[in-house]
């Protein structure tokens, strides 16, 4: 009996042989799945390590920027700054931009909106346009109105307050204002991408909204229950990362050209207003190409459902649309809307400046 039972379990074995494993292969090999071939945990360990050696890299440089400029400008005998002009001048500047920056929202905001799905999808402009459309009409391209108008001019309100605030109180100092335009606006670039950290929740709901629709609070509610309030600040460092690429190109250009245009009278508005758009439209050119693949991975990772690394962020970018969709994702909708927001960020911010400016005299 017991040889019966065993030739039997080794016809059924045969039978069963050729649905699970080849003929000359008895043991099951289980079929590998997709994303089997990817060590997710030493790629994570690997990653994390990167993250580590590159913070430690950034905080020795700064350290070493600092110690050289405390030293230099106590060996230049002036350590005098005119604390209370640059804060003026910062409550002007500040001031200013976040009242462009209401306009401007109320203008671009469907063109935001298909440049950050375009972010997250990676979609042609055309397709986005439609998509969007088809899923909620003119509506749609309206998610997250609430928290751009929010968000939108307190971030500015920290851009153009760090910028001028910062540039004044360099300039009060006899050492540091000889410094080069470019040079000085690192200082402000550093302070702006260090607020845009504090408005990440803000700036994760408006995203999440904006790239996938009213579904975007729910996925947001799963998420921190998951993974705890924490995760609506998911992609902060890489929204510093791009602040601070995308400001310091913006305002280094906006101040370099300032410098080299003159500025003509303010009765010849016609040139006036040509100077101002023309500054702004190079620097929103040059901020956008240089700083569009950060803010690709920071869409990415900040309004995906469930976590997800930089690295495998710009994986799974460069895995969908090659290498170019890494740096290219959106990138044209991103230089028109940025265009028109440089043209009308710099005449509008300029006009209110002046205004405050008459004002405050």
């Amino acid at each position: 009996m017991s040889s019966q039972r065993n030739v039997e379990g080794a016809g059924a074995a045969d039978e069963r042989a050729p649905l699970l494993a080849h003929a000359d292969a008895p043991d099951c090999t289980p079929v590998p799945r997709e994303g089997d071939d990817e060590p997710q945990v030493p790629d994570d360990e690997v990653s994390r390590t990167w993250q580590y050696v590159w913070r430690g890299f950034l905080a020795l440089t700064a350290t070493l920027i600092i110690v050289v400029f405390v030293k230099a400008w106590i060996d230049a005998d002036d350590v005098d700054f005119d604390l209370k002009g640059a804060l003026k001048r910062a409550l002007g500047g500040g001031l200013s931009g976040a009242a462009a920056m209401i306009l401007q929202v109320l203008l671009l905001m469907p063109i935001r909106t298909i440049m950050n799905y375009q972010y997250r999808h990676g979609t042609s402009t055309t397709t986005a346009t439609k998509t969007l459309y088809h899923d909620g009409g003119i509506g749609r391209y309206y998610q997250g109105m609430g928290a751009a108008l929010f968000q939108g001019p307190i971030a500015r309100f920290g851009d153009t307050a760090a910028n001028a605030g910062i540039l004044a109180l360099l300039q009060s100092n006899g050492f540091l204002k000889q410094l080069p335009s470019p040079i000085q606006t690192i200082f402000a670039s550093a302070c702006a991408a260090a607020f845009r950290m504090l408005l990440t929740p803000i700036d994760t709901l408006k995203t999440t909204l904006q790239a996938q629709g009213p579904s975007g609070w729910r996925i947001l509610r799963n998420r921190i229950k998951t993974d705890g309030i924490g995760s609506l600040w998911w992609g902060a460092f890489a929204t510093a990362a791009a602040t601070f690429v995308g400001h310091y190109p913006w305002f280094a250009v906006y101040n370099l050209l300032s410098d080299a245009i003159a500025e003509p009278p303010k009765q010849q508005i016609g040139w006036w207003l040509l100077r101002a758009a023309f500054i702004g439209f190079c620097a929103s050119v040059t901020s956008d190409t240089i700083s569009n693949s950060l803010r690709v991975v920071k869409t990415y990772r900040q309004v995906n459902d469930t976590r997800v690394s930089y690295t495998e962020a710009a994986r799974k970018v460069i895995r969908q649309d090659g290498r170019m969709g890494l740096f290219g994702r959106g990138l044209k909708t991103r230089i028109i809307a940025n265009g028109l927001q440089g043209i009308l960020f710099s005449i509008l911010w300029k006009w209110f400046l002046k205004i405050w400016e008459e004002r405050t005299g």
